[in-house]
C-alpha cells in the first residue's frame, strides 16, 4: 500500500477518506503582518490559532477527514503554526512546496541559476526536493506535493522558471503538483505543456480553479491530456455563480468525466487579503462546510450519484497520492 505525508506522519492512503483537495489553513503575507500587523485588521496569534481549530473541527464532523493545503512561498506558508493546530484537530493536514507568482521569482533566485550571474544548478529544485524528502524549516514535516502558478499575465519569465523547477522536482521525487491557473486565458493548457516539456506526469497534476469556467471544450481537453479538474472554488459565487459552478460539474459527471475531477473552496480560516467583514459580505458562503452542506446535496438532485461523488472526494485524491 502507498503511504502519504502529512503534518501529523505518514498516512495510508487508502485512509484519507473523503478529502478536500486545495484549501488553506491561513494566507498571509508575513512580511506586511510583521510590519503591519494591523492592517487589514490586528492580528491575534492565540484567537487565530483557536479560530482555526474550531473551523477544521467543523470541517471534521461534516466527514471530511483530509485537507490539502497548497500554501507555499508567497501566500505564508509558516508549518510550526499548522503543526501547533493539528494537533488539536483530528484531520489529516497535507502540506506543498513550491513558489506562488503570477510575474516575477523572488529576488532571492534573480541571480542564482543556470545561466544566471551564478551559474548553477536551479537553487528551487533543491529547495523543493529538500521539502519533500528531508523536511520542512528544521521539521519532520514533509512537503506531499507541488504548487505553481499561471495567472493572466501568462507565461512570463518568472513563472515558466518556477513552472518547470516544479515540473523537474516531480520528477525527481514522483510527488504530484497543483497548478493555479486562470481558465479564462486556458492557461492550464500552457501550464501542461510545460509541465510535460519537463518530463512530469500530468496524470498526477491538478489543474486548479478549472471550476470558475463553463468551458465544456476547455475542460474537456485538460481532462484528456491525462489531468484531473480543480473545481475546487465553491463558495466564490463572485467569480461564478453557485449554479453556474455545480451544472459543470453535473455535465462532466454525465459525459464520464467524474473520474477527473477534484472538489474544494480554496477557503482558509484566515486570509489577509481582505478584512473578513469584507469577505464575509462579499462571499458569505466562502467557508469550508459549503460542499458538505449545500453543494453535494444539489449535486444529488442534478443526478450525480453517490458513487461519482464518492470518486471525486476519495477514489481521485487516494490515486493522485498514490506512488
Amino acid at each position: 500500500m502507498s503511504s502519504v505525508q502529512t503534518v501529523r506522519g505518514p498516512v495510508d492512503t487508502a485512509d484519507l477518506g473523503k478529502v478536500l483537495m486545495h484549501e488553506h489553513v491561513f494566507v498571509l503575507g508575513e512580511e506586511m503582518r510583521q510590519n503591519y500587523p494591523d492592517y487589514p485588521e490586528p492580528w491575534d496569534e492565540e484567537a487565530r490559532v483557536a479560530d482555526a481549530v474550531t473551523k477544521l473541527s467543523e470541517l471534521k464532523s461534516r466527514g471530511i477527514s483530509t485537507i490539502v493545503d497548497p500554501t507555499v512561498i508567497g501566500l505564508g506558508r509558516y508549518i510550526p503554526r499548522i503543526a501547533r493546530i493539528n494537533e488539536q484537530v483530528d484531520l489529516n493536514i497535507i502540506v506543498a512546496t513550491g513558489v506562488y507568482t503570477y510575474n516575477d521569482i523572488p529576488f532571492q533566485f534573480h541571480y542564482t541559476g543556470p545561466g544566471l550571474l551564478f551559474d548553477v544548478r536551479e537553487p528551487m529544485v533543491d529547495l523543493f526536493v529538500k521539502d519533500i524528502k528531508g523536511g520542512i524549516a528544521g521539521t519532520d514535516i514533509r512537503a506531499s506535493f507541488l504548487k505553481c502558478a499561471i495567472e493572466e499575465p501568462g507565461l512570463t519569465p518568472g513563472v515558466e522558471r518556477v513552472m518547470r523547477a516544479v515540473g523537474q522536482a516531480q520528477v525527481e521525487t514522483g510527488v504530484p503538483i497543483t497548478v493555479h491557473t486562470n481558465p479564462h486565458t486556458e492557461s492550464g493548457l500552457v501550464a501542461q505543456k510545460v509541465l510535460a516539456e519537463e518530463g512530469a506526469d500530468l496524470s498526477k497534476v491538478v489543474i486548479g480553479h478549472s471550476g470558475d469556467s463553463t468551458d465544456l471544450d476547455y475542460l474537456c481537453a485538460l481532462a484528456d491530456a491525462g489531468s484531473l479538474l480543480g473545481m475546487d472554488r465553491f463558495g466564490l459565487d463572485v467569480l461564478l455563480p453557485f449554479e453556474e459552478r455545480v451544472n459543470t460539474v453535473v455535465e462532466l459527471a454525465r459525459r464520464g468525466y467524474a473520474e477527473k475531477m477534484v472538489l474544494a473552496h480554496d477557503a482558509s480560516c484566515f486570509i489577509d487579503w481582505f478584512s473578513s467583514e469584507a469577505k464575509a459580505a462579499a462571499v458569505p458562503n466562502w467557508n469550508f462546510t459549503h460542499i458538505s452542506d449545500q453543494v453535494i446535496p444539489t449535486l444529488l438532485e442534478r443526478g450525480v450519484t453517490e458513487d461519482q461523488i464518492n470518486t471525486m472526494l476519495v477514489d481521485n485524491p487516494r490515486r493522485y497520492f498514490e506512488s
